[in-house]
């Protein structure tokens, strides 16, 4: 099981790799608000705390489009950088290390090499959310959770990602990204622990054993 931005791939990749979306009970609908409400002050305080939170590990379990589920282990250092370690039997690895994203299969022995910048885990990943950037899609206050929306049409096409946080502590949540086609993959997060340090080798992507996936500029 992999995250959705490997979806955007076609037929021959979405065979290759089961891509997982939201299980659709865990979350309703997202309706957009006025662009006055982009810039709330609880909003951009919750984004300036996640902007503060450079590294983060912890475990999470991703949903898919069947109700089935899979979890794991997650390492994330911004700007840029992201690891899942999926449990078995899923043989998946995700690594971007700032400028691309490898997913590999060990059953396959295969790595598949994407563009960082050619997908919304990039804006997850980002150095600062700006609420008052055209990126910001929505922005949706309930007592118990805060939900930023963000996309960019002109780099992810109709792609979005949704970022979940308590309004209490301001913690990230839950992350969903929706594909071109309007399918959502949901990872929650648990266990986190914030400030930690990594070695290097976490977030190395084995270039010699990737190929580029061409079909991303197509």
């Amino acid at each position: 099981m992999i995250p959705t931005f490997a979806r955007r791939t076609g037929t021959k990749t979405r065979r290759r790799f089961l891509a997982t979306t939201l299980a659709a009970a865990l979350i309703a609908p997202l309706s957009a608000l006025p662009a006055s409400a982009q810039g709330s002050a609880a909003a951009q305080r919750i984004a300036d705390h996640f902007s503060s939170v450079k590294t983060m590990t912890g475990e999470f379990v991703q949903f898919g489009p069947k109700g089935e589920q899979t979890g794991g282990k997650f390492f994330i250092s911004r700007p840029g950088k992201l690891r899942f370690n999926y449990e078995p039997p899923s043989s998946v690895r995700v690594i971007s290390d700032g400028k691309s994203v490898a997913v590999g299969n060990s059953k396959l022995k295969t790595w598949e090499l994407y563009p960082l910048s050619t997908t919304p885990l990039k804006l997850l990943l980002s150095n600062r959310i700006d609420l008052s950037q055209q990126m910001v899609k929505s922005v949706k206050e309930d007592p118990d959770l805060i939900t930023i929306v963000l996309g960019d049409k002109n780099i992810f096409g109709n792609s979005t990602i949704s970022m979940m946080f308590d309004p209490q502590s301001f913690e990230l949540k839950q992350w969903t990204i929706r594909d071109a086609q309007g399918k959502d993959t949901s990872v929650m997060i648990y266990n986190v622990q914030t400030g930690v340090k990594f070695d290097p080798s976490v977030f190395k992507v084995p270039y010699d054993q990737t190929r580029p996936n061409t079909s991303l500029r197509n």
